[in-house]
């Protein structure tokens, strides 16, 4: 592979990553409402599910998703229930009375990495975004280490750019701002969600 090769395919891993959608919205929630480490663990984790749907296009299975139509229509509707499920939880956690005196409940590490690799793995974005747009660097004579690159630069960019939400969300001056009005970040968080929810599942 070479350098401008890698370059431009640099380039649409970041440009995905990036993109704004629900993992944006999962990774903000976990880092305001559970602290640092908890968005990056759920960055770590969407990271985590962006390599295995790499790896899946580097094999060939990539493609199968996006043409055969009743498992992309599955994934779609997973998602969009996940989705619904989080934004709702996001909507009763703003309903709490504790919540105002910032006594909520946390959730725990591994509610925040299932958070980030579910939301990767669920999204249907990604698989048309693999299947379109990364298949173009598979080839079929590519050697292992070739296909080696291309899963972890999508996966280590992907882990890059959700840690580095993670740490410009949780500066403390920023972090308390968002903390003292987290009932109205909930309530935008859960609304943002279900409408994603809404979005993924049209056609």
């Amino acid at each position: 592979m070479s350098l401008m090769i890698w370059l431009s395919l640099l380039l649409i891993c970041v440009l995905g990553a990036m993109s704004p959608g629900p993992s944006l919205a999962v990774v903000l929630r976990q880092t305001v409402s559970n602290g640092r480490g908890h968005g990056i663990l759920a960055g770590c984790a969407h990271a985590f599910g962006v390599g295995l749907w790499a790896a899946m296009t580097v094999l060939g299975l990539g493609m199968l998703v996006n043409e055969y139509q009743p498992l992309y229509q599955l994934i779609t509707w997973l998602g969009a229930g996940y989705l619904v499920w989080l934004g709702i939880n996001a909507l009763r956690f703003a309903a709490t009375p504790e919540i105002e005196a910032g006594h909520g409940a946390r959730e725990s590490r591994w509610q925040a990495a299932r958070s980030g690799a579910l939301i990767s793995l669920l999204n249907p974005k990604l698989a048309v975004f693999f299947a379109a747009l990364f298949s173009q660097f598979v080839t079929a004579n590519q050697s292992l280490t070739e296909q080696l690159i291309l899963v972890l630069t999508a996966m280590l960019v992907d882990g890059a750019w959700y840690t580095l939400v993670a740490l410009l969300f949780s500066q403390p001056a920023l972090l308390a701002w968002l903390r003292r009005h987290l009932k109205r970040v909930e309530q935008l968080t859960g609304v943002v969600l279900i409408g994603l929810a809404i979005r993924v599942a049209m056609p």
